[in-house]
């Protein structure tokens, strides 16, 4: 089964879900934002089908990252519980089938899941 962790605020992750969408119909949609998809659990099991560093998964430009992490320390457990707390900070869209997962940006990185 494939998931995507989705925003429909965001223009990259409505481009992943079409791309996604004219693959397969085959997939769960998890509204990250308002289903409380990540736990701490969860994001560690997704960060490492990406094979990406947690610092790897935020976004730079989001004003929680500016006004709390920006020049700041954090070990790979804290950026994560950063993450569960604040999960706008988080890239995406991400989509995942199995054991791996990819960022849908752009959205041909997709096509490694088939």
């Amino acid at each position: 089964m494939i998931t995507i962790y989705h925003n429909p605020r965001c223009s990259k992750s409505r481009a992943g879900l079409q791309y996604l969408s004219e693959k397969t119909s085959d997939f769960l949609i998890k509204l990250y934002l308002k289903d409380d998809a990540f736990t701490v659990d969860t994001l560690k099991d997704l960060i490492k089908k990406i094979g990406k560093n947690p610092i790897d998964m935020i976004r730079i430009q989001e004003p929680y990252y500016k006004q709390n992490m920006k020049g700041k320390r954090f070990s790979p457990n804290e950026i994560i519980e950063q993450i569960v707390e604040n999960p706008k900070i988080i890239i995406r869209p991400i989509i995942e089938k199995d054991e791996k997962a990819v960022w849908g940006v752009p959205v041909e990185k997709i096509d490694g899941l088939f």
